[in-house]
């Protein structure tokens, strides 16, 4: 891990550098986000194919109703029947899982390299760079500590928890209009887990909240600027799925 972090450390103090004339003594933070949207543009491609899924399951759902018609009676044979449309009509059902999977090493990366004071047996210079008054490699509890919640530093983490929020409501009743559009109407009859999956799935984005409380202040960055992403790209790729899906563009 050592030789890893030091790569990414490098990496992060060559963006800041790049940056440094435009944000001064926040050019790291600064980094971490630039950091952050070319990871989430490697990564753009598997999200338009999980928007293109997402799209084929609304086309499949009178196929599904259908086989719950056909089958509501035996719970197992439907499951079965579900899963082999889905394989047939090439809809993998937790596709859109792989975007934010793949984001994981590079949101740990992020924390580990914030968290040491050391990194390949040197002292970690990076913890003496901030985002205005709050240290990258502090936590909100360090603010409060240091000038209570609205302090310099607190007042940091409230304009983050401000933007996590934000985010958080706009995705909850996206995916709650996406899961009523798309979803049957008793998805436990469907998949094992799915009835659990809608109802718990769209409450997850306020789960950010709770990671930007307790992580460093960069990886919180990471966090904030990922999930603030991901709604806008959601919103944009699923609004370029309906245009061209409708009868206005397909003519």
């Amino acid at each position: 891990m050592s030789p890893v972090l030091s790569l990414f450390a490098s990496l992060v103090g060559r963006l800041a550098d790049l940056l440094q004339p435009l944000f001064h003594t926040s050019a790291t933070a600064a980094a971490i986000v630039l950091f952050t949207a070319l990871v989430r543009l490697a990564v753009h491609p598997l999200s338009r194919a999980a928007a293109r899924g997402q799209q084929a399951r609304a086309r499949l759902a009178p196929q599904l109703s259908e086989l719950r018609g056909r089958h509501g009676g035996d719970p197992e044979r439907l499951r079965r029947a579900v899963l082999e449309l889905h394989a047939k009509e090439k809809v993998p059902p937790l596709a859109g899982c792989l975007p934010g999977l793949l984001q994981l090493p590079a949101f740990f990366l992020m924390y580990h390299l914030f968290s040491g004071s050391r990194i390949g047996g040197e002292a970690n210079e990076l913890l003496g760079h901030s985002l205005f008054a709050a240290g990258l490699g502090g936590r909100w509890a360090d603010a409060l500590e240091a000038g209570g919640v609205f302090g310099p530093a607190g007042a940091v983490y409230l304009v983050l928890f401000g933007v996590v929020a934000v985010v958080a409501a706009f995705t909850c009743v996206r995916t709650r209009r996406q899961l009523a559009a798309t979803g049957p109407a008793r998805p436990e009859q469907t998949l094992p887990g799915m009835g659990a999956m809608a109802r718990v799935l769209p409450l997850m984005s306020f789960a950010t909240l709770v990671t930007v409380a307790v992580v460093p202040l960069a990886a919180a960055l990471y966090v904030v600027t990922s999930t603030t992403w991901s709604a806008v790209e959601r919103m944009l790729l699923h609004r370029d799925a309906s245009a061209a899906g409708s009868p206005a563009t397909a003519g």
